[in-house]
């Protein structure tokens, strides 16, 4: 190989050598040129998350919360009132409903039957209205002694 050749060769390699060392440069110092070109701004931010939430209670100050509501001994034919006391503990107006489910025995349902006084108006939050629920007992009752189910109440938001 002719010198002029070698030299042209070592040009080339130094200026790739040079090349390689200045993008090695630039990307080293990325984060420099970049913190150069960018603007951060934090913006706090807060909110209130949509929470409808019941809470049932034996008296209207709220104080001893119900888990479970015993009828006693009741005669075929007769009825019982309770009054329960619910207290919208949420941040959002509510409407009830209620239903009973999971009957011991199952066929109790056919001869027992529940009701409520409430009339559908809304419950604002921190609201505590009084609501009696009324337990039926059929005058043909049959080859039930003792029986339990569950009273569901679900409070939706209303608009």
């Amino acid at each position: 190989m002719s010198k002029g050749k070698k030299d042209l060769k070592s040009r080339e390699i130094v200026s790739i050598i040079g090349a390689a060392l200045a993008i090695g440069l630039v990307l080293a110092n990325v984060n420099s040129i970049y913190g150069l070109l960018s603007s951060l701004l934090n913006i706090g931010t807060t909110g209130i998350v949509k929470s409808p939430n019941i809470n049932v209670y034996r008296e209207s100050g709220c104080i001893n919360e119900i888990s479970s509501i015993s009828w006693g001994l009741l005669d075929p034919g007769a009825s019982k009132n309770v009054t329960i006391y619910l207290n919208n503990t949420g941040n959002i107006p509510l409407t009830l409903t209620q239903k009973t489910q999971s009957w011991n025995p199952t066929n109790a349902s056919t001869y027992i039957s529940l009701t409520w006084d409430y009339t559908g108006t809304r419950i604002q939050p921190k609201e505590v209205i009084a609501i009696t629920l009324t337990l039926k007992i059929s005058a043909s009752i049959q080859n039930i002694t003792s029986f339990s189910f569950d009273l569901v109440i679900t409070g939706t938001e209303t608009t």
